[in-house]
């Protein structure tokens, strides 16, 4: 009989000690200060505008999204209207937004979708919206969180830069930092977690210079001194 290795069982992360706890948690207390209730910036009237608006922001600012939305939406807010705009008409209301024809694509699949299986509502079960062509975990979770259907922290570019420069992550990936993040964010702020640290990355903790002058939580944060004057 051959003998195979056992695998390794995974780690859990250690237990926070009472100074980090507090530390955490003074963090949150006060990005809930400076915004009591933050919401996404992208313009929606729906479940189903919030699933495309937040499908189209991939690599893309949500300044341009809502640029081309608010068109999009005056004319297809629906499933049954984009699915009746056709893919060749939705194209224009999006070129001007990056990766605009398999974006295209995505969002007449979906709608497609939408209708044939869910009667033209928006599934808000995690499972059933990855399902969707173009909405990954990332998007699923800016949904989930942004109507209030489960705590949900997405993992962009500004929660992985801030995550790490407040050592709330050393992870190495979206998906570990966002394990690391819903491990350590206390419970009563998880549902706004993810906008507080976006909304701090966005316009605060940029990625060149961040404005540790203008920062609420600079003396919190152990890599400040990377960014002092010389």
């Amino acid at each position: 009989m051959v003998a195979f290795p056992m695998a390794k069982p995974k780690l859990a992360r250690p237990a926070l000690k009472p100074a980090e706890r507090r530390r955490i948690e003074e963090i949150f207390e006060r990005l809930r200060a400076e915004s009591e209730d933050p919401r996404t910036e992208l313009d929606y009237a729906s479940p189903y505008q919030l699933v495309v608006a937040v499908a189209l922001s991939a690599q893309a600012t949500d300044k341009a999204v809502n640029k081309a939305t608010e068109k999009l939406f005056a004319v297809a807010g629906t499933p049954q209207q984009m699915l009746a705009l056709g893919e060749a008409a939705l194209i224009p209301y999006i070129a001007s937004i990056g990766l605009f024809r398999t974006k295209a694509k995505n969002v007449i699949a979906t709608a497609r979708i939408l209708i044939e299986r869910y009667g033209g509502e928006v599934p808000l079960e995690r499972e059933a919206l990855q399902s969707l062509p173009g909405v990954g975990r990332k998007t699923a979770s800016v949904v989930l969180n942004e109507l209030d259907v489960e705590p949900a922290i997405a993992v962009d570019t500004h929660v992985f830069r801030v995550a790490h420069r407040l050592a709330l992550s050393q992870g190495k990936t979206p998906d570990l930092v966002e394990a690391d993040l819903m491990a350590v964010v206390p419970q009563p702020f998880l549902t706004r977690a993810h906008h507080w640290l976006i909304l701090h990355g966005r316009y605060t903790c940029v990625a060149r210079r961040p404005k540790c002058e203008e920062c609420v939580i600079a003396d919190l944060c152990p890599s400040r001194h990377l960014f002092a004057p010389a």
